[in-house]
């Protein structure tokens, strides 16, 4: 713009134009301040630049043509004639929308983010890179109780409990770009002391040139205090979780003391009561002979409840085992209805089978399942009147369960009492106990062992109808095929060793376990070829499994010791039976359960080969009962019984006499049975002896373990002393040359 002193525009170019929307037309000749919002303004700004010769970056507001508001700034200068007199002035006007626009948004964002410094809730702060402060916030002013002014301008490190470390924590930031959770403790003008999380990060120019260090700073005082109580909860609770560990071992040491002192006792009563009952003794009435009866009975009822007692707690602290296999359900069935027949005999009960065949095979512990099946037939007999029916049955439940249900015809139950069932020592009310007796353990075990499987129980039930139990469990797929039988080269030289096994698969891993090992094998599938074998052929050992499809296993091996070249033939069970109760009567070397290990196996076969006789039997207990019970059996039997109640004078008569086998407590004061155990076998030639234990103690996996390599046999005081008596049998009696008995039967 050209303009006159006098305030019109006297020329203009053509940017003047576009920007004011105006022609020069109209432009030339108009007044210059009527073209701003502050005219004003405008001519102060002509005479200003007329008396100072020129003026810089005047800003001003330009309306143009249209209404729109354009913000300028003017730079001015005088322009004159040849003679210096002043013609008007020369003004440049640019546009500064885009500046100013620009400014207001950087004042907006200055107060935004001021507003977002003051509203953190941590004190925050920046400081140069030698550490002094150079802003800080509303927080940080509170947390020390000091102004911005005097923040400001002072090193960071003096307020801080600790300086060298907060100084520290600065250098850290400038050494790794960022430090994070760096705890310091904060003291403020007052005193009080603050705990804080220090994080920081470097800042730098639009240069690159570092600028100093942003800091933000939290209280954690009472977080701090509750990791303290936290701290000291956690440690009272590992003090109070190492008094339970020791509660539970103590228990445990207790349980087990407790099943000695409850079975050793039992031991002296069911034993004597056998021998007075059968008349080893003397002559008895036969008035006495029914009393004696009860006491056997009533001794047997009391063995069996500390039996459950123990694997109850076993269940409850986990320890428990379960050995999964494949199982026939079928076979399991009819196992258990042998087992509870004559109870159904007596009673005159009808018992029905209904299984699907879609689970006919699937995977479980079989001796759980067993318990469990029985436990529920046990209960179905007890409470069904004479004449009644029970009914087992088996069905799918879902695609990975099945479903085990036992109804009956008997009393019922009434819906009140459903939730006292399953629970531990509990019957319905006291008259029921008296017209059913029994420990009240029996469904509370069921449940715990189905539930330690991941199934569940329940009961349906109408009053003077009957009941209906149930359990479901997890079943295992279907299996692939049975593998070919192996082929098995002969040892010429090997023991000979018969199998007695229906399973295929059971059957084809005896055979390449012991082929494997140098024993020669023969296999049947059956108890009447078993019985036919045994007497064509002498045999080193044997196995036999206890359900066979013609006949148990109990009558082939009555048919085996009664005649014939095997009858002290060493014979190891091998079976899925639990063996509670099962070695009562078995005249064997050993009960393996399946699944077995090859080295169970083949242990229990070296074990048998180890028999001798015609020596002595040592008896080692402390109970004097017990030893003079043990005497009287082993007399009547026509051995020689040497009874010691100490391992001292146990050990001092072995070395004196070499006995033909050792009958041995575990639980003796000073010294226990697994003491003697260790020092007998360092006594030359007695590493063969065979030896028995007879104990009251519950076993622990790995006290059996520990058992095995040292120990031929276990038999559980309470079993009575015929159980003793056998096993101690199976181990001493001499065996007859397979040689000679083959000339004996063969010669001429």
């Amino acid at each position: 713009f050209a303009i006159a002193p006098d305030g019109i525009i006297t020329d203009v170019n053509e940017e003047a134009t576009r920007v004011t929307g105006y022609l020069r037309k109209h432009l030339v000749n108009s007044r210059f301040p009527d073209y701003f919002t502050e005219p004003e303004q405008a001519r102060n700004g002509v005479q200003k630049t007329l008396a100072e010769g020129r003026v810089i970056a005047y800003e001003l507001v330009l309306i143009t043509r249209y209404g729109r508001r354009i913000a300028v700034s003017f730079n001015a200068g005088v322009f004159t004639d040849a003679a210096g007199k002043a013609l008007g002035i020369l003004a440049a006007a640019r546009d500064i929308t885009a500046q100013k626009e620009l400014e207001v948004q950087l004042r907006n964002q200055q107060s935004y983010t001021r507003s977002l410094i003051e509203s953190n809730i941590d004190a925050l702060m920046t400081t140069d890179p030698l550490g002094i402060i150079t802003d800080v916030n509303r927080q940080m002013q509170e947390l020390t109780g000091f102004a911005r002014e005097e923040l400001i301008g002072t090193p960071f490190k003096e307020f801080f409990t600790d300086p060298a470390r907060a100084e520290e924590g600065i250098r850290l930031v400038l050494r790794e770009g960022t430090v994070t959770n760096y705890e310091l403790t904060a003291r403020s003008k007052d005193g009080r002391e603050t705990v804080v999380s220090y994080n920081a990060a470097t800042f730098y120019d639009r240069d690159g040139k570092l600028q100093g260090v942003f800091a933000a700073a939290r209280d954690i005082t009472e977080q701090k205090r509750l990791e303290e109580q936290l701290r000291r909860r956690s440690e009272e609770l590992e003090e109070q979780n190492r008094r339970v560990q020791e509660a539970n071992r103590l228990k445990s040491e207790f349980l087990a003391n407790m099943s000695h002192e409850l079975r050793t006792p039992l031991n002296g009563i069911i034993g004597f009561s056998e021998i007075l009952h059968d008349g080893k003794a003397g002559n008895v009435s036969e008035t006495q002979k029914e009393y004696l009866g009860d006491i056997l009975t009533s001794s047997k009822h009391l063995l069996q409840l500390i039996n459950d007692v123990l694997d109850l707690a076993k269940v409850e602290s986990g320890k428990m085992e379960f050995l999964p296999v494949p199982v026939n359900l079928d076979k399991v069935v009819a196992e258990v209805r042998d087992v509870v027949r004559p109870l159904m005999s007596k009673k005159r009960l009808k018992i029905e089978t209904v299984a699907s065949p879609e689970v006919a095979s699937i995977v479980a512990d079989p001796s759980k399942l067993k318990q469990v099946l029985y436990n529920y037939l046990s209960n179905a007999i007890k409470f069904t009147p004479d004449g009644g029916q029970v009914t087992v049955r088996i069905s799918p439940d879902g695609p990975s369960s099945f479903r085990l249900e036992v109804e009956d015809t008997g009393i019922g139950i009434k819906p009140e009492d459903i939730g006292r069932l399953f629970v531990e020592f509990q019957q319905l009310d006291a008259s029921m106990a008296k017209l059913y007796p029994g420990t009240g353990l029996g469904l509370a075990l069921t449940k715990r062992i189905v539930e330690a499987v991941g199934g569940s129980v329940g009961v349906r039930s109408v009053m003077g109808k009957g009941s209906v139990f149930f359990a479901v469990m997890p079943r295992a797929a279907q299996f692939g095929l049975k593998p070919e039988p192996a082929k098995v080269s002969l040892q010429s030289d090997g023991p000979r060793i018969l199998v007695i096994e229906d399973d295929a698969e059971d059957r084809n891993y005896l055979l390449m376990t012991l082929a494997g090992s140098g024993y020669n094998v023969e296999t049947v599938a059956n108890g009447a070829e078993a019985i036919a074998r045994c007497g064509e052929q002498v045999y080193d050992g044997i196995t036999l499994d206890i359900l066979l499809p013609d006949m148990h296993g109990r009558d082939v091996l009555k048919e085996i010791r009664s005649k014939g070249m095997n009858h002290d033939t060493p014979v190891i069970v091998v079976t899925v039976l639990s063996d509670k109760g099962l070695a009562a009567g078995f005249a064997v070397q050993e009960i393996l359960l399946k699944p077995i290990r090859p080295n169970e196996l083949l242990a229990a076969l070296e074990r048998a080969s180890m028999s001798d006789g015609g020596r002595a039997i040592l008896v080692v207990d402390d109970d004097t009962k017990d030893l003079k019970l043990a005497e009287k059996v082993l007399r009547d039997k026509g051995y020689r019984a040497l009874c010691r109640s100490d391992v001292r004078g146990a050990l001092e008569a072995a070395a004196k006499e070499l006995p033909a086998a050792v009958v041995l407590d575990l639980m003796m004061p000073e010294h226990d049975g697994f003491d003697f155990l260790s020092r007998f076998r360092e006594i030359p030639k007695a590493r063969r002896i065979p030896v028995i234990v007879w104990t009251g103690k519950d076993l622990s996996k790995s006290e059996r373990r520990k058992l095995e390599s040292s120990a031929q046999g276990i038999v559980m005081k309470g079993q009575g002393p015929a159980t003793l008596l056998k096993e101690i049998e199976i181990h001493v009696v001499k065996r007859v040359s397979a040689a000679s008995a083959m000339e004996a039967q063969h010669a001429p």
